[in-house]
């Protein structure tokens, strides 16, 4: 049990500021994309994969997030009694899917980076291997995201980043890794940069906000502390750790990555998750025609 992977960290007590108004009385990871939440797809992603504890990383009083995985049987009840099936059904579901997962959450009292927020969950992870998930990157794959890392975990025994190509002149927007192949979509991290300026990137792989982490990356940012004083971002301290000699690897996840970072990649995001929804699918595209859009 010690070795596998059966915990996530999810830090969400971000401000997402660039959600601002929507993000004033809603927090991030409950915006919707499409039909269901952000917190929804990650959520799933990570029960899929085999992920049966969860920890939130939330500021003070940010405890909407358990709401949404909570069972609320007065609402099951009125539904019942008003026939509303479709609703109904769509609450069961949603029980099927996460009922048996476990949710905690930590406090993090003060934005101070994701290295931060992950230490906050050090007594959760107590010494076990763990996966970290940002809810506002949704991967849309046959294979959940977290699986296709946590096989190459199981190879490697240790930190696992997940990456995606991406073209060169969007580069800046990102987390990027130098890195050396070692097989097909598997590589050894040799340093990670934040945002590289222009032409500067070390790679086209760019990092998608997906990690699995050993219990001596906990031990490392105890005795670096800094790191999570000065805003540094989990990636950093992998990246730091590798320039380091400790071994860290790096899998390409198969499938689309859909970014939420923003209101435009949102809005992206959002239609083209509708445009594939098995049950709006036609009528937007119809909409869509009908607007010569």
């Amino acid at each position: 049990m010690k070795n596998e992977v059966k915990k996530a960290i999810f830090p969400i007590a971000g401000l997402a500021t660039r959600f601002l108004p929507i993000s004033k009385v809603t927090s991030k990871e409950l915006i919707p994309l499409a039909d269901k939440p952000l917190i929804h797809y990650v959520t799933e992603e990570a029960s899929l994969s085999g992920i049966d504890s969860i920890q939130f990383i939330v500021r003070p009083k940010q405890k909407e997030v358990l709401g949404y995985f909570e069972r609320n049987r007065d609402l099951e009840k009125r539904l019942e009694e008003n026939k509303k099936t479709d609703e109904l059904k769509a609450l069961k579901e949603l029980d099927s899917l996460f009922g048996k997962m476990e949710f905690s959450l930590a406090i993090q009292k003060t934005p101070a980076g994701s290295a931060d927020a992950v230490y906050k969950a050090k007594d959760f992870v107590d010494g076990e291997p763990c996966a970290v998930s940002f809810c506002d990157d949704v991967i849309d794959s046959e294979i959940p995201g977290l699986a296709q890392m946590i096989e190459v975990y199981k190879t490697c025994q240790r930190p696992v980043i997940a990456l995606k190509t991406m073209p060169q002149e969007k580069l800046q927007n990102y987390g990027t890794v130098g890195a050396d192949k070692i097989a097909n979509g598997f590589y050894k991290i040799k340093k990670f940069v934040q945002k590289p300026k222009n032409g500067e990137a070390p790679s086209n792989l760019a990092v998608l906000g997906r990690y699995i982490l050993t219990p001596d990356v906990f031990e490392y940012l105890a005795a670096h502390k800094s790191m999570m004083k000065n805003d540094c971002c989990i990636g950093q301290v992998l990246g730091k750790m590798a320039e380091e000699g400790k071994a860290v690897y790096g899998c390409e996840i198969k499938g689309d990555w859909l970014e939420c970072g923003n209101k435009a990649l949102w809005f992206r995001s959002f239609l083209t998750l509708l445009l594939k929804h098995p049950e709006y699918d036609e009528g937007i595209k119809q909409f869509l025609k009908d607007y010569k859009l």
